[in-house]
């Protein structure tokens, strides 16, 4: 968290600056600034225009208007303000904490004309950058097509440490992987290039119907699989006792009676 679908929500709401002029710039925490990017060269961004806000998996992207992209990465507690409305008021694993109840939290803002955006982050595992590389990112998962999905796959790696590499698939993280997962039938600790075409397909098509799905109810963590993850939790269908393990370096839960 947060994954594609809060990503989504924050650009949605980051189209509230599209036409306003940056009046200034503030990055309060050095370490948040990345890929060279500094206060000297952050303090440049003032005059410009927000052109348009794009996200692609998990980067939201502010074009400006002299072509200058900023992209805005969130890690696992990051939230998006704008004009003192935050989309999302907490975060699942990250504080309870309104938006205004801890300023040193705010890693980087833009002052605007008539307002203010600001990135938050507890965690501090977030980043901003200046024209971020988007080709390394993978295709995105809200739009996934088989097509694209198969070279993902060549991989011996687990099915899910491979679906959680964003330069394979972009925008998907735990949550939204094991429900995935568990609404395809198949097993995270597989071999990704072990998938037959039929099995390539089906994943493919459950990705992008999980991110509706769950961008239509609200959140990542509101899949049905969501109240069984923990200790002794039992399948949301069958009712067989979860396996949890760590796969691809992240807490994994899934049915081993229907999960194959």
């Amino acid at each position: 968290m947060p994954e594609l679908i809060e990503v989504e929500l924050y650009r949605s709401a980051a189209e509230r600056t599209i036409g306003r002029a940056i009046t200034a710039v503030h990055t309060p925490d050095p370490w948040f600034l990345k890929d060279g990017l500094d206060g000297s060269t952050a303090s440049a961004l003032v005059g410009l225009r927000v052109a348009s806000a794009r996200r692609h998996g998990k980067l939201l992207v502010l074009d400006l208007s002299d072509t200058t992209r900023l992209g805005l990465r969130f890690g696992m507690t990051g939230r998006l303000v704008v004009d003192g409305e935050a989309p999302i008021d907490e975060l699942l694993y990250g504080p309870a904490r309104t938006p205004n109840a801890a300023p040193h939290w705010v890693r980087f803002a833009l002052d605007l004309d008539g307002g203010r955006l600001e990135l938050i982050d507890p965690r501090r595992l977030g980043g901003v950058t200046l024209d971020p590389d988007e080709s390394a990112l993978g295709p995105d998962a809200a739009t996934l097509r088989v097509a694209e999905l198969r070279p993902a796959l060549e991989s011996s790696r687990a099915l899910k440490a491979v679906l959680l590499d964003q330069s394979r698939v972009a925008g998907l993280g735990n949550l939204l992987v094991d429900e995935t997962l568990w609404r395809a039938g198949l097993d995270p600790t597989r071999p990704a290039d072990g998938l037959s075409s039929a099995e390539q397909r089906v994943l493919a098509r459950s990705v992008t119907t999980t991110v509706r799905l769950l961008s239509r109810r609200g959140g990542s963590h509101l899949g049905d699989l969501q109240d069984s993850r923990e200790r002794g939790g039992a399948c949301p269908r069958c009712g067989s006792a979860l396996t949890r393990a760590t796969v691809g370096g992240r807490t994994t839960y899934w049915c081993p009676a229907e999960q194959e």
